[in-house]
């Protein structure tokens, strides 16, 4: 009898360990953004996500909209930063639906991760407050579609410290910095244009 409790014990831990983390990251993932979800590595193929912003420049105290863009997806983590820091820059406002904060760096709404497994899409919007602070700032993320299925160092284009601007893609996951699309967003643009019309 107690030998088949423990292998019941046994199979149930190994289960929830191979689940993940439905109701989103570990405070552990703020640094290296890397889902905890074992015997799982990131997708080798680039991401077929983009972040976009509402300016490609910000100020103090004002926020910045972000939204991830692409399939729909079931996991996020999702954190502002500065040069080649691995801090959480800065504080989100109004978590969407089916999201939540994460503590980073001590900071209680340093970064937004989900909170289920709930399909998000592009009507999924961000906000984000910067602090008072002067250089250069991107959006970094970590999506996944399910759990065997993610993609870290989705990185947005810099937006610089100064006046507002004018809205800026960017796609791609690995290092270096994204490429501004604005072709793309004169494509959208004349998409949703098409469709309300």
């Amino acid at each position: 009898m107690e030998l088949r409790c423990l292998s019941a014990f046994l199979a149930l831990h190994v289960l929830c360990c191979i689940d993940a983390y439905p109701s989103g990251a570990p405070t552990g993932a703020c640094v290296d953004m890397i889902p905890r979800h074992m015997g799982v590595l990131p997708q080798p193929s680039p991401a077929p996500y983009s972040v976009l912003t509402n300016a490609n420049s910000y100020q103090p105290g004002n926020p910045i909209t972000v939204t991830i863009t692409g399939p729909e997806y079931r996991g996020v983590l999702l954190e502002a930063r500065t040069g080649g820091s691995t801090n959480a820059l800065g504080t989100w406002n109004l978590p969407p639906p089916d999201t939540r904060f994460l503590e980073c760096n001590g900071a209680p709404q340093g970064a937004v991760t989900h909170s289920n497994t709930n399909l998000k899409g592009n009507t999924t919007v961000y906000r984000w407050i910067p602090p008072k602070f002067t250089g250069p700032v991107y959006f970094m993320a970590t999506i996944a579609q399910q759990r065997t299925v993610f993609w870290i160092n989705v990185r947005s284009s810099t937006l610089t410290s100064g006046k507002p601007g004018g809205l800026s893609f960017a796609t791609g996951a690995g290092a270096g910095q994204a490429e501004e699309k604005p072709l793309l967003l004169l494509v959208l643009g004349f998409l949703m244009f098409q469709v309300l019309a």
